[in-house]
């Protein structure tokens, strides 16, 4: 298991499959243990006993925790426990709400409609750089208010390596990479705070620093993270979502004929793509005490890695797992992770 090898991310699941028969909790060279039963990976998720031990792991693996792109993931919602993760996840909460989200749908079918009608003259695209990629990014730009003047330069910095919460240490030209964009993009975002508080305006960040200054314990390092955070989040993962399943109903033509022959199946076809292959395949936690997961003793302070994307393809829970089939009945997928630590943007992927 290399998580990092040039087979293992061309197509992981073979590997998923070895492991989950033959050790579902397997103790890794790395110092973790995987987990790619879907039951074991629900119940790790899910289980408050398990929380996030970011901190503890970079310590574990030799690498600085003070270096600027560990310390920003530190002070976000994504890495943090309760009680922080409560009262982040709670303000970010108020002004991401599933009302403003489907408030969005039109203004989003306008940008989708613009960008066909603008490519459709070329004859060709390129999926992700015409498309997959500047969909959900000017989608969160405009959410949060990013002048379109500035996002040229936002979207270069967006591109440092998500490899800082990989479990396998960044090299060194990679930390320096990362260092410098999440620096450039903390000084950004904290001059985009405070123009919103003397100028502001209808999006997130205007919510956010409104929500702040109404006596919520936040402090300007922790607003600016969170901000951060949700423009990261806000696209990187989607883009990757629609460029694996265009990819996979390009390889399953069948399953795309029956798409475009029937609209009605959009839905759980969105949920049978974020099944057979998730934008996000790993996800950690650590143990707070000791205890069984799958009939296995973890102790207290053990690390688990949990494989979302083995989970999602369980035989144990799906019938021929490894086949695209856009009408599968009660998909469940992991993709977005579980417990308090759900995926706040589930609604605004899907």
């Amino acid at each position: 298991f290399n998580p990092l090898s040039p087979e293992f991310r061309n197509n992981p699941y073979p590997a998923y499959h070895l492991l989950r028969e033959r050790d579902p909790l397997y103790e890794s060279p790395f110092g973790f243990r995987v987990a790619t039963r879907y039951q074991d990976v629900a119940f790790v998720l899910r289980d408050k006993r398990f929380i996030k031990g970011y901190v503890e792991s970079l310590v574990q693996q030799g690498t600085n925790p003070g270096e600027p792109i560990f310390k920003f993931l530190s002070e976000t919602m994504l890495l943090t426990n309760p009680p922080d993760h409560t009262r982040l996840r709670g303000l970010v909460a108020k002004v991401f709400t599933a009302r403003r989200i489907e408030e969005m749908r039109p203004r989003i079918q306008a940008i989708v409609d613009k960008m066909v009608d603008d490519l459709e003259g070329q004859g060709h695209m390129d999926a992700i750089g015409d498309f997959a990629f500047p969909l959900p990014f000017t989608v969160i730009c405009e959410m949060l208010g990013i002048p379109e003047d500035e996002r040229e330069l936002l979207m270069e910095r967006s591109l440092f390596s998500g490899r800082a919460i990989d479990p396998v240490p960044m090299n060194p030209e990679e930390l320096e990479d990362a260092n410098k964009n999440i620096q450039l993009m903390q000084d950004y975002f904290l001059r985009l705070c405070d123009e919103r508080r003397g100028n502001p305006g209808d999006d997130l960040i205007t919510a956010l620093v409104n929500a702040e200054e109404q006596g919520d314990v936040l402090s300007s390092d922790e607003l600016v993270s969170n901000i951060v955070l949700l423009f990261l989040a806000g696209h990187e993962t989607t883009v990757n979502l629609i460029g694996n399943g265009l990819l996979a109903l390009y390889n399953n033509r069948d399953q795309l004929d029956l798409l475009k022959s029937d609209f009605s199946l959009m839905p759980n076809a969105v949920e049978e793509l974020l099944r057979y292959d998730s934008s996000v395949q790993l996800s950690g936690r650590t143990a707070s005490e000791d205890m069984d997961v799958g009939g296995i003793a973890i102790k207290s302070g053990e690390q688990i890695l949990t494989s979302l994307g083995a989970a999602n393809r369980d035989p144990a829970i799906y019938e021929d797992p490894d086949k695209l089939d856009i009408t599968r009945k009660n998909i469940k997928p992991l993709s977005f992770g579980g417990g308090i630590h759900h995926c706040l943007g589930a609604q605004l992927a899907r």
